[in-house]
């Protein structure tokens, strides 16, 4: 008995067309079939049309949904299917009818095939063959050569985790490059089995404005599959991307893939993002001269961030990983990768906040912190506030962006209190860190508070915002 095919059709304000593609996919000499519709929150007939299908063919089902886009509506219709093979058909396009049949005769004979296509002729608009070139996989790393519609089976598709579901345009290109990941190799049917409609609103038209989020999304979700056919990542000029590659260096340390993805929580001069539990930071791209220093001369940010923070062990989130990208040499994009922070708090919370809950007890802790700081000999350089982070009680601080540190063997004293410069904070809240840190190093307490209430940073006190007088 043969398998069967679940021939899944995406359904969004298709109704002038809906008809001649449901036609065209019953009227195909393989049985069985089940035609699986999802109407992604149509505003025309099409689900009426569809429901009609419905009546009139057993075969045909239909499911809504409020509008999520084609991945989404895909996903669903396969979900739903219970065949072994399939068939993804746009609800404007069609299909000859002994496509099915001999694709699905291709697939049953070779385990290692992946999906089944064949050769595609354009109508509507246009009215000619899609001359599309013969699959290679460093091809296919630079742009699409397989229709929407080819024939694959159900556990391939569970296994590479679907259509994704992110707004990115070519959501085909994207799948067919995680089915080859898999494992496996594309074929093809050396002749027209699919017509592909071209309007003038159609999503491939829609596209081509789009080029730079689709290269980002393939970039992001692809990396290891671009570096083994282009040596690299996708460029904005995609037949240059082996050529631009060969001049690419890349260097990774520690172990962590997910350097682009996640939620952006703060997205200025660098950008960082939060994603399963870790803190990604990318450092923006560096001036040309800046590069060549980065390059050839002295560490990078990135790789500066990690080798301090492995130093600095127990003050600052765990480091994960740093990665850094050359060409010819010169930086020209890094990351540094730590835990997620359990304080959820940064110094910036307390300023102009004076009922702030644990407030003084808060900044003793930050005092006696800073204590620690001197006598370990780590004068960092940027120690404001908003790289100083504090958990609710006050019982953990921790410093971050740590590209900018200095280490000494035995740091002078008044070095050590120029950590306070840049706490921008009122005098009394000064007093009581300056108080706490004396007190942690038996020091004079007079001369410690004296000291940094007086010696403010030049540049707030350049801009009157020294906060002294709140």
């Amino acid at each position: 008995m043969n398998p069967l095919v679940s021939v899944i059709v995406p359904i969004y304000n298709a109704a002038p067309y809906l008809q001649e593609t449901l036609d065209s996919i019953l009227a195909s000499i393989y049985r069985p079939i089940e035609v699986v519709m999802v109407d992604d929150g149509s505003s025309d007939d099409s689900l009426s049309i569809a429901t009609a299908y419905c009546r009139q063919h057993t075969e045909c089902q239909v499911i809504t949904q409020e509008n999520q886009g084609v991945s989404v509506a895909r996903n669903n219709a396969i979900r739903a299917a219970k065949g072994i093979y399939i068939l993804p058909v746009d609800a404007d396009d069609k299909i000859a009818s002994t496509f099915i049949q001999k694709a699905v005769d291709a697939i049953d004979r070779n385990e290692d095939i992946r999906m089944v296509g064949c050769r595609c002729w354009m109508f509507g608009a246009v009215d000619k063959e899609w001359k599309l070139p013969a699959f290679s996989h460093s091809l296919l790393a630079r742009k699409n050569m397989i229709p929407a519609t080819a024939l694959y089976r159900k556990a391939d598709w569970e296994r590479c985790g679907g259509y994704c579901e992110q707004e990115i345009y070519r959501e085909d290109w994207d799948f067919w490059i995680s089915m080859m990941e898999l494992g496996g190799r594309f074929f093809k049917i050396d002749e027209v089995l699919f017509y592909y409609r071209i309007t003038t609103g159609s999503r491939r038209v829609l596209a081509q404005g789009r080029k730079k989020i689709i290269i980002d999304a393939i970039n992001q979700r692809h990396p290891e599959y671009l570096k083994k056919y282009l040596g690299g990542p996708l460029h904005y000029h995609r037949s240059w991307s082996r050529f631009i590659n060969f001049f690419r260096n890349e260097t990774m340390v520690g172990n962590y893939s997910d350097w682009e993805r996640g939620t952006i929580i703060h997205a200025k001069r660098n950008t960082l993002r939060a994603h399963n539990g870790f803190i990604t930071k990318q450092f923006a791209t560096p001036p040309l001269w800046r590069g060549i220093i980065y390059g050839w001369l002295c560490p990078s940010k990135a790789r500066r961030s990690y080798e301090y923070a492995k130093h600095l062990n127990g003050i600052t989130p765990q480091p994960i990983a740093y990665r850094e990208i050359r060409y010819c040499g010169i930086l020209r994009q890094s990351w540094y990768v730590c835990e997620h922070s359990e304080c959820n708090y940064t110094f910036n919370d307390l300023i102009h906040n004076k009922s702030f809950p644990n407030r003084d007890i808060i900044l003793e802790s930050i005092g006696r912190f800073t204590a620690n700081l001197y006598q370990r000999g780590i004068f960092h350089q940027d120690y404001s506030g908003g790289n100083i982070l504090f958990n609710k009680d006050g019982s953990k601080v921790e410093i971050i962006d740590l590209n900018r540190i200095k280490f000494y063997r035995q740091m002078p004293f008044k070095k050590g209190l120029q950590l306070f410069e840049r706490l921008n904070i009122d005098k009394a809240a000064l007093a009581t860190m300056g108080g706490a840190f004396a007190e942690a190093l038996c020091k004079d307490k007079d001369f410690v508070i004296n000291y940094i209430i007086t010696h403010r940073w030049k540049k707030h006190v350049k801009q009157g915002i020294t906060n002294l007088y709140e």
